[in-house]
């Protein structure tokens, strides 16, 4: 009862102190915290976070970057994770933890709860990352309706009419069932040719275009899935979307938390969230993007643990991972993955700390930095 009275309260407030609000926005040096300070207080269900979605996302069209709270790691317990119990999917060919596309948000976080981190990606919108301490890990989009437009997960939670699942089924396998991936993808008057024998098929299902991962070193089976409804796709104007600070942030806590949930799924403990390192990471991802090159070693000689200790970032082992052009962090992240070296980086066990960087060159094209150390 306090907490329903307390929301009243502050709905109130809200509503009546809005057009001071409004007259305060035109004031650029206000700041858009005040809207995740809003989402942490209210502790409210579920309809709370579609109010939420709807000003943060008006502030990010007036411009104003809303900046994403760092997750910090939960304590570990003993306690086994209690295993979901999937259901095959109803009305398409996939679904992520018995989620399918057309979802209503409200349904979906009335059943698991609010998402643990909403961050902006490629499509405008933002991808909403629900997990229990990374266990359990999947990202929904959704679309102006509320309704879910996008999936992602890279951990037991697909099901499917066809059999395909995540760390059993084979490339092959994947392609007998759906056939030949698609080779071209049309952006306005642009078709761009997609790599062949990549690690990953793009097909399309499904009013859908589900893009399947493949880990070729566990005998290219499928790793990870994502789906993304046709509407969402062709929205997307332009092959890379343009730059800001905000997808900027986006792409650095959404590589984080990949990197976090891969790490759950090979038993390794996971990373806490670094500000301090996060700038190091940065400012090399905007060196590389403004002097077009790509490389461990700066222009000025200076290798990932020389600038980590220029910025006084106390470590005892570090270690750097750089990807480049990818559309997203997940193609990022995927693709690492699938490099030995960066992989040995992403599992090693003795990293504690991780910050991601992120900068874009004049054709919005991301440069990622990861910078991971233990001190």
């Amino acid at each position: 009862m306090f907490r329903l009275l307390r929301l009243i309260a502050l709905l109130f407030l809200l509503y009546i102190s809005w057009p001071f609000i409004t007259k305060q926005l035109d004031n650029s040096d206000i700041h858009a915290n005040f809207v995740s300070s809003l989402k942490e207080s209210l502790e409210a269900p579920e309809t709370i976070s579609v109010l939420y979605d709807d000003i943060q996302q008006m502030l990010k069209q007036l411009g104003f970057q809303v900046e994403e709270m760092p997750l910090t790691p939960e304590e570990s317990t003993e306690t086994p994770q209690k295993k979901v119990e999937l259901t095959p999917p109803v009305e398409q060919t996939f679904s992520v933890h018995n989620i399918e596309l057309g979802n209503v948000k409200t349904d979906i976080e009335h059943n698991l709860g609010l998402a643990k981190r909403t961050s902006l990606n490629e499509y405008g919108t933002n991808w909403h990352a629900y997990h229990d301490n990374y266990h359990n890990f999947f990202m929904v989009m959704y679309d102006d309706n509320y309704q879910a437009a996008g999936l992602y997960t890279n951990q037991d939670l697909l099901t499917s009419t066809n059999g395909i699942k995540i760390g059993t089924s084979s490339k092959e396998s994947v392609r007998s069932i759906l056939g030949e991936p698609i080779t071209k993808v049309q952006k306005g008057m642009v078709i761009y040719q997609l790599q062949e024998d990549s690690d990953n098929d793009l097909f399309l299902l499904d009013d859908a275009y589900v893009t399947i991962f493949y880990d070729k070193h566990e005998n290219n089976t499928v790793t990870a899935i994502q789906i993304i409804s046709n509407t969402m796709e062709d929205n997307k104007k332009d092959f890379y979307t343009e730059a800001s600070p905000t997808l900027k942030e986006g792409f650095e806590y959404q590589m984080f938390d990949l990197t976090n949930a891969t790490r759950v799924n090979h038993q390794l403990p996971i990373l806490t969230w670094d500000d301090h390192v996060r700038e190091t990471a940065r400012e090399h991802s905007a060196d590389m993007a403004e002097h077009d090159y790509f490389d461990h070693t700066n222009l000025q000689g200076q290798s990932p643990f020389d600038r980590m200790k220029e910025d006084a970032v106390a470590f005892h082992t570090a270690g750097e991972n750089l990807a480049y052009g990818q559309l997203s962090s997940i193609f990022a992240h995927e693709g690492l993955m699938n490099s030995l070296g960066h992989r040995e980086n992403i599992l090693r066990q003795e990293y504690e700390y991780l910050g991601v960087g992120v900068a874009f060159n004049e054709k919005s094209q991301p440069y990622y930095t990861q910078n991971y150390y233990a001190n």
